[in-house]
């Protein structure tokens, strides 16, 4: 995908940084990703992680800061702060030198609030915070100045530096920025800057602060001292715009960065809401952050979807302007379409049977194992073969036999013959039945098709793929499907139950697999094709006595059945 340097489309960010370098307004770029501590990353969150450390990877000089906001304690924790960096270097970034944290910051901040306080900018306002917000006004009508409002800067200085020692309980009192309560833009009419919260200990500095900046007031400030040139955003900050810039324009700051938006990207049959995935995971709706239905790269990553495939979904759908606030959502179809080719390109094929039927070879002699050589990629002769053993008796596939096929069905049935992968033709000469079930279906094998081809040049219309009954290992397979019913689970906003949306079948388990024997070397995390199946992971929570292997995404583009099901 190539520059460009139009200031829309695909590449607009990439264009203005161009055209900033080459006009000098700037010798040397510095991004950042500045993720809150309070959940884990989503897959929206790869569209600003691949643009920032992008971005810096593709300028000589340039660097990408990992900064998290950790401006409020009551949602935060030291973990996430470790899931976070995680999540990043699995897609493939480092940050070097530079990790921060806004709480780095909070004595410059404090030190910011000051100045605004002594040049009239700030005032210590004594309104809770629901009568902050009945004042606040709407788009048709202007807001009511706080009585705090006319407070000397002498007095509030007096009250924050109180803030700050501890004298007040939680709530009781706020700094706000003293802009223009009739503003149209909403976030200008006097914005809360610090608040008060005593309860709950800071992840970092524990107890030494009580008083905590709010996410304008930090965010700005700290890419200022960092010497951020570009502040790359969602377009939910489009209008907090004219709020960065004011804080950056009334206190004395070593440099002056510019903030742009981008459209935030929205998924199909998928919560990206950080709030809303912290609903699903404590409430028990998931089996935590990781798991393998949530959109989260620790779910992503547990369910074998390759780092590099989120890269090239985010390259493919690429980066539009978020004047507005616009956002946009790609269909879901796209993620696994990247996920898809990633793995063709390179995941081993191995054979696995989900809903086993036995088959018995009559013409085999019992004990008799023949090992065959089999290819662990069509395409990647590198990637090396391994053995296989074939035996008397092997399972297939429950849905590759019919007793009485219809007239399309080309797979194995009474009579007729068909191809074993790697291995033989079989032709099917009975069934053993428990009442009206099959449990054992009868062939003959030709020993002179070995390898699956007939020196006669005749031909099958089925090749089936199957273990060897006595040598495959257990495994429990998990199919996964959207986790939601619905294209937009959270259409109806506050107002609706997201979670009535839920799929129950987003997740089936087969605790009844068989897979080659090859599987019982796989380390975790390992992701291989299971052929005529899907791609599948082996799940960290697998043991050697029985292996979990989870779905990471089909053969085939499913989108058209999804779609089919909601109605599309």
């Amino acid at each position: 995908m190539s520059d460009a340097s139009e200031t829309g489309g695909k590449n607009f960010i990439r264009g203005i940084i161009a055209d900033d370098l080459s006009s000098g307004r700037h010798d040397r770029i510095v991004t950042r990703f500045p993720p809150e501590p309070s959940g884990q990353l989503h897959i929206g969150h790869a569209t600003p992680i691949c643009l920032n450390f992008g971005i810096a990877a593709e300028n000589p000089g340039a660097v990408c800061h990992l900064r998290f906001d950790d401006t409020n304690p009551v949602t935060e924790e030291a973990a996430f702060v470790e899931g976070i960096q995680q999540d990043i270097r699995w897609l493939g970034f480092d940050w070097g030198d530079h990790l921060h944290f806004t709480s780095d910051y909070f004595e410059a901040l404090y030190g910011f609030a000051l100045q605004l306080i002594e040049g009239g900018h700030a005032f210590v306002c004594d309104l809770d915070s629901e009568q902050i917000a009945e004042r606040r006004g709407n788009l048709t009508e202007p807001g009511v100045e706080s009585p705090s409002r006319g407070r000397s800067p002498i007095e509030s200085r007096d009250l924050f530096q109180r803030m700050r020692a501890g004298e007040f309980e939680s709530g009781s009192r706020v700094l706000r920025a003293k802009i223009d309560m009739a503003s149209p833009n909403l976030t200008l009419r006097d914005p809360v800057l610090y608040r008060i919260q005593r309860e709950t200990p800071h992840h970092r500095t524990q107890k030494e602060w009580c008083l905590y900046p709010l996410y304008d007031f930090a965010h700005s400030l700290s890419d200022a001292l960092e010497g951020v040139t570009h502040s790359l955003c969602s377009g939910e900050f489009y209008e907090r715009r004219p709020l960065y810039n004011w804080m950056i324009e009334h206190v004395k700051v070593p440099s002056k960065p510019r903030q742009i938006e981008f459209a935030r990207v929205n998924l199909s049959y998928t919560l990206l809401s950080k709030r809303r995935l912290k609903q699903l995971v404590e409430d028990g709706s998931v089996d935590g952050w990781d798991d393998p239905r949530m959109p989260t790269l620790a779910g992503l990553r547990r369910r074998g979807v390759p780092p590099a495939a989120i890269r090239n979904f985010c390259q493919e759908i690429g980066m539009t302007p978020g004047e507005g606030g616009r956002s946009r959502t790609v269909e879901l179809g796209v993620l696994e379409h990247a996920i898809r080719e990633e793995l063709n390109e390179h995941a081993p094929r191995v054979m696995g049977v989900l809903d086993p039927l036995k088959l018995v070879i009559e013409n085999l002699p019992e004990g008799e194992v023949d090992e065959l050589e089999c290819a662990n990629h069509p395409n990647r002769p590198e990637l090396g073969t391994r053995r296989v053993p074939f035996s008397r008796e092997l399972f297939i596939e429950r849905a590759d036999f019919m007793e009485d096929p219809p007239k399309k069905f080309f797979r194995l049935a009474p009579g007729r013959e068909v191809r074993l992968r790697y291995a033989y033709f079989v032709t099917c000469t009975g069934v053993v039945k428990d009442g009206d079930e099959i449990v054992e279906v009868r062939c003959r094998y030709d020993p002179a098709t070995r390898g699956g081809d007939a020196p006669d040049g005749r031909k099958v219309k089925a090749t089936l793929h199957w273990v060897s009954a006595a040598h495959a290992r257990l495994a429990e397979v998990r199919l996964y499907e959207t986790l939601f019913t619905v294209e937009d689970p959270d259409a109806g906003g506050d107002d609706g139950d997201f979670r009535s949306h839920l799929n129950p079948e987003s997740l089936v388990r087969l605790a009844d697999a068989r897979v080659e024997p090859s599987l019982a070397e796989a380390e975790v995390g390992a992701t291989f094709q299971f052929e005529r199946q899907g791609y599948f992971c082996l799940d960290p929570r697998s043991t050697p006595e029985r292996l979990v292997f989870n779905r990471s995404v089909t053969l085939r583009d499913t989108w058209a059945r999804v779609s089919k099901k909601a109605g599309g």
